[in-house]
């Protein structure tokens, strides 16, 4: 996420101001930020009935037993942009992507360019209401995101670490940064974590950048693993990419495409159920440019969606949601994951002050918006940033205003899996 100037639109808005929603998606309650924790919320994490809510001052843990009441059990201070969180067993992990004086909760931002920390952060959530800090782990260019990749017997945790824009002037980000950071956790002993690899994604420097707002390639945005197929797919700034994650330690891009027409920022990814499909993200304007206008029309700052045959991707549709916003309201395609119902591709996904939008991609060359909430102009200073489905709900983490919880008609979720015991969403399961 980046804060470019916005852009000029001159569309009449077709949603009014204030809470607006369809008929079959229900805003059931708003769980206010509070506490220690005032900066930006980012992604959200989920485990049993706990969720862990990412904030660039920290975490909070939020208590699901009551999904229409969710309480802020604990909030953990360590301050980093953007503590993407993670969850896996007993491990939660978070990314930071901002030079700190150290790698201590305590630390401070820094401007030092030489003596600086940045990378992962592992806690301990055995007992969820007190998270405990176990040990960091120093990144390369730091940790945007970050992806999960246990082994299959579950002895090891890979984290695949996406980091991106290096400079000659930062000692620990030189050019050029064609890479991800793979970091190994054992599971019985986290403390011992470390960088195992530094796999070279791009060995040919990656797409170089083009006119306007497209972005040359120099590391990824996001990666989404999805260890059941042995498959991940990479958001990768100018490229999306599908790899082959079989050995863990040394991912193997089996394919790449581009679309130099109308994709600026290739930002994140989410795969099908059966891995037939995936569904890129464009974060044209780095979520700062009011680009859901008449001026943008219907393809840029879109999703796209591939179909996947034989480890090689074609193209099929881009989705955008159908609605007109104002120039006042940054809004393009954010985080979302799938709805788990059988026979149906199903996905909820935020679009910052576009709302949170449900669509059926199950023809992918014909998505259709299925359900919708917009929270209005002038109601959040930055909108959504995730939306994900968990076990029979829609949570939704703001920008500034905290937890959203929603409920869809059964028409939709009536048949959904809710038994889930964890969700990562860049970290697919098979339901």
């Amino acid at each position: 996420m980046g804060a470019p100037a916005a852009a000029t639109a001159t569309a009449e808005p077709d949603v009014a101001p204030g809470e607006v929603e369809s008929h079959n998606m229900e805003h059931v309650t708003n769980v206010p930020q509070s506490g220690a924790l005032t900066g930006t919320g980012s992604d959200l994490a989920f485990q049993g009935e706990y969720a862990y809510a990412g904030n660039y001052d920290g975490f909070t843990v939020y208590d699901l037993s009551d999904p229409e009441q969710p309480d802020p059990i604990t909030q953990v201070y360590c301050p980093g942009a953007q503590n993407d969180v993670s969850v896996h067993g007993d491990i939660l992990i978070t990314s930071t992507d901002s030079r700190m004086e150290d790698d201590s909760c305590g630390a401070d931002y820094t401007s030092n360019t030489e003596d600086y920390w940045e990378g992962l952060r592992i806690f301990d959530i055995s007992d969820p209401a007190n998270p405990q800090y176990v040990q960091s782990v120093e990144t390369k260019c730091g940790s945007h995101t970050n992806s999960l990749a246990p082994t299959k017997n579950d002895k090891d945790l890979y984290v695949y670490v996406s980091s991106y824009s290096p400079s000659d002037q930062l000692a620990n980000c030189q050019p050029p940064h064609d890479q991800i950071s793979v970091v190994k956790i054992p599971t019985d002993d986290p403390a011992s974590a470390a960088v195992v690899s530094e796999p070279t994604l791009f060995p040919d420097g990656g797409y170089e950048g083009g006119e306007g707002a497209a972005s040359a390639t120099s590391g990824c945005h996001d990666i989404t693993t999805f260890v059941k197929h042995d498959l991940a797919a990479g958001a990768c700034m100018g490229d999306g990419i599908l790899m082959d994650i079989s050995d863990r330690e040394n991912p193997e891009v089996i394919d790449t495409v581009r679309d130099t027409e109308n994709f600026a920022f290739w930002h994140s990814a989410t795969f099908s159920n059966d891995a037939s499909k995936v569904v890129f993200t464009d974060e044209l304007g780095g979520g700062g440019w009011a680009t859901c206008t008449d001026e943008f029309g219907s393809e840029l700052g879109a999703n796209a969606i591939y179909e996947i045959e034989d480890g090689e991707m074609e193209f099929a549709s881009y989705y955008k949601i159908p609605r007109t916003n104002t120039e006042e309201e940054n809004c393009v395609a954010h985080n979302g994951s799938l709805i788990p119902v059988k026979g149906r591709d199903l996905m909820v996904q935020s679009w910052y002050q576009g709302g949170t939008s449900v669509f059926d991609f199950t023809d992918p060359e014909n998505p259709e918006e299925v359900a919708w909430f917009d929270r209005g102009e002038g109601l959040s200073d930055g909108g959504t940033w995730s939306s994900y489905y968990y076990n029979g709900y829609v949570y939704s983490n703001d920008l500034d205003l905290g937890l959203d919880v929603f409920r869809l008609d059964d028409s939709i979720d009536g048949k959904a899996k809710t038994n889930l015991k964890e969700l990562n969403p860049q970290g697919q399961q098979k339901f």
